[in-house]
């Protein structure tokens, strides 16, 4: 499935935050956003799974029209896992994994034998398994995080935004977050602010400044001192690293 992207704009108050974004996500690319705090990353995302309304911009998955169509439509077919998912109530893993389910049932339509089987695989690529029993409240921000990726994968999207997902994880939560995502083969769109794995999982990045896509391109063209000097203000290095083969930044301090 492909998103295509057009125009995007969004004001909040009289404040222009997303000035006239497009971009496209091929089929089963897996793509970054990168950007410094408050250039308008995630309110953009927000406008594409219309958790926000955007002043103007289309919005494309294939041939659906998502500012257009239902809320249950869009949810067929796209997943969001965001950064923060605080509840103040309690349910099992189980029970919130299920929740991925909602879109694909009728109104009061009980749990399948098959809604079952989905979540449990689910909960098998998040590695959740021994975890199902377990209050969702009891577990650490990683747990939690992986208990919300586990509940849209139960969702069957056919594309994927990741709303800055892993920005208050440790490293192995973040890989491991990202991994399972990039095994999915599905069409991926991720806010990221670490660049290392920007460059390791992505196959192309947009770079966002004031609102703005400022470049694009693989992670080599993107990712380059210049460009991160120009959105970051600050200066640095890249090389290739020699475990990961990938690119890795030294910054000047």
């Amino acid at each position: 499935m492909e998103l295509v992207v057009k125009d995007i704009d969004v004001n909040i108050g009289k404040k222009e935050i997303v000035k006239n974004i497009s971009l496209q996500v091929k089929n089963q690319q897996f793509v970054g956003l990168i950007g410094p705090n408050g250039c308008g990353k995630s309110t953009f995302l927000k406008s594409i799974y219309k958790s926000l309304k955007p002043q103007k911009g289309l919005v494309l998955l294939d041939n659906l029209d998502v500012l257009k169509a239902s809320e249950k439509k869009v949810s067929q077919n796209l997943g969001v896992v965001g950064q923060f998912n605080e509840m103040h109530f309690d349910l099992t893993v189980q029970q919130m994994v299920m929740l991925g389910r909602t879109p694909h049932k009728k109104l009061l339509e009980s749990d399948r034998h098959e809604d079952f089987e989905i979540v449990e695989e689910a909960l098998t690529r998040t590695n959740l398994l021994d975890y199902k029993t377990r209050s969702f409240l009891s577990l650490s921000g990683g747990e939690k995080q992986r208990v919300i990726l586990a509940r849209t994968i139960a969702q069957q999207p056919k594309f994927m935004i990741l709303d800055e997902p892993t920005n208050h994880l440790d490293i192995r939560y973040q890989i491991e977050i990202l991994s399972c995502v990039k095994n999915l083969n599905i069409g991926v769109l991720a806010a990221l602010h670490d660049l290392e794995l920007a460059a390791h999982y992505c196959d192309y990045l947009y770079a966002v400044k004031d609102g703005e896509v400022y470049a694009y391109g693989t992670p080599e063209e993107v990712l380059t001192p210049e460009i991160i000097e120009a959105l970051y203000q600050i200066k640095c290095q890249t090389y290739k690293n020699p475990i990961t083969n990938g690119l890795s930044f030294a910054y000047e301090i």
